[in-house]
């Protein structure tokens, strides 16, 4: 129900903040803005404001927007208004209007990741769940419960860690740069000890939404107790109440929810139902009982079902900042995440990095409702990656966006000549028939995700 009034909000929003951008710094110059447009095709609103002259507009599909300027290039315009033509300014004042777009969205990521950060967030704590054998944590030494004091790259001062995501992030850094991440940890009856996950040996094309589970670090650390029980599935056959913890399966301890879970999806491997000996605590007596997991299939293999939630709430920390800390900390934030989207789009150019990364408007409206169902922060804080997003993507030099003007800008101010009108039009083909391949991979990944679901 949310997903499509989430969509539309969000992007009404950025992209009329974007074009608010171009439009106060158009006014700020002195150049006459004709029209402001917030989506395109016929109007459903419209209002002339009589100081500026400028006509707003609502349109009919609000997936874009527009700011028309007076400018000689488009339309013949009489001598006593030329100087308010944007075509006549001077080659700063253009370019700043041109940047102001994406500078308005990047703006409106500080305030959002600013609001977060003083109204404060629940998040979950840092400690890890037990990692599959194999993956980086495990051969790092990871054994699942660990509490994560200090994170960072390898040979470098590892910083404060307050949440999971913190966590996550410093590992999502390390994979796109290839470097090792070194995590001091805490146990439960040992002291500090650090442990560094080799990261520079993760091939840069496995860097996709699998990450994490190469790595070992899915998900929080949560103690593996059984939740509600669905009617006549295997763990209510087996006389599983919510609320029993579980200690071992077939004698193979078991630290977390997340191994738990892992356990009884591969017991269906074989295809076979298969009885399993569960050690529980319940109430502070110990019992065993026999669970035989249900053998479903899921795509082209099996995997085994309880009928159950597995896995308690992960224990969560409440993270705020003060009034100044907190837009310093947003600053760093939208810095973090543009430079680690630039990161991204250069590797998938190279090769280093799947395509599959790519996500188109179905993906993006899904996350919104998502988001937007767990309330506000969670909007909050998907608004404003999108918002990283689209200002960084329009500051791309490519023709058609932002960051095309400016490379035009870029050759005036060395040659001192424009670019010429017919090598314009070539790079306006080229920047259109790229930005319609880059359109085409990521709808096709949005509906590989789609069906796959």
């Amino acid at each position: 129900m949310l997903t499509l009034p989430a969509f539309i909000v969000a992007i009404a929003l950025l992209i009329a903040v974007h074009e608010y951008g171009h439009y106060r710094m158009a006014i700020a110059c002195g150049v006459r803005v004709l029209r402001f447009s917030i989506g395109f095709g016929k109007p459903i609103f419209r209002w002339q404001s009589k100081k500026s002259n400028t006509e707003f507009v609502l349109a009919l599909f609000p997936l874009g927007g527009y700011v028309r300027m007076l400018d000689e290039r488009e339309a013949p315009v009489p001598p006593e208004l030329r100087h308010l033509a944007f075509n006549t300014q001077a080659l700063h004042r253009r370019a700043a209007i041109v940047a102001a777009g994406p500078l308005a969205n990047l703006g409106l990521a500080v305030l959002l990741y600013a609001c977060v950060n003083w109204t404060g967030v629940e998040l979950a704590a840092p400690v890890l769940s037990r990692p599959e054998a194999q993956t980086l944590a495990s051969q790092a030494g990871v054994l699942g419960g660990e509490r994560v004091l200090r994170a960072g790259f390898a040979g470098q001062d590892a910083t404060e860690v307050q949440s999971f995501e913190d966590v996550r992030w410093v590992l999502t850094r390390g994979s796109l740069e290839g470097t090792d991440v070194q995590l001091v940890l805490q146990a439960a009856h040992t002291g500090e000890q650090t442990a560094v996950l080799k990261l520079s040996t993760l091939p840069t094309a496995e860097v996709d939404a699998q990450l994490f589970a190469k790595i070992g670090v899915v998900g929080p650390f949560s103690r593996p107790v059984m939740g509600q029980t669905l009617a006549d599935g295997a763990a209510q056959r087996a006389g599983l109440l919510d609320g029993d913890e579980v200690l071992s399966v077939n004698s193979q301890p078991m630290v977390d929810g997340q191994q738990l879970r892992q356990w009884i999806r591969q017991s269906g491997a074989g295809g076979v139902p298969t009885a399993q000996s569960w050690k529980i605590l319940r109430h502070g007596q110990k019992l065993e009982l026999l669970v035989t997991p249900q053998v479903v299939k899921e795509g082209d293999q099996w995997i085994g079902r309880v009928g159950a939630y597995v896995g308690a709430r992960p224990e969560t920390v409440q993270v705020r900042y003060g009034l100044l800390d907190g837009i310093w900390q947003a600053v760093v934030k939208t810095w973090d995440v543009s430079a680690l989207t630039l990161k991204m789009m250069g590797k998938m150019v190279v090769g280093e990095a799947s395509l599959k990364n790519i996500s188109g408007p179905l993906t993006i409206a899904d996350y919104a409702g998502k988001s937007a169902g767990l309330g506000l922060t969670p909007y909050l804080i998907f608004l404003a990656l999108i918002s990283v997003s689209l200002g960084v993507l329009n500051l791309l030099p490519l023709p058609v966006l932002d960051g095309g003007h400016l490379m035009y800008y870029l050759w005036e101010a060395a040659t001192g000549k424009p670019v010429s009108e017919v090598c314009m039009a070539w790079f306006q083909r080229g920047g259109i028939a790229f930005l319609m391949l880059m359109m085409s991979i990521a709808l096709f990944n949005d509906l590989s995700r789609l069906f796959a679901s």
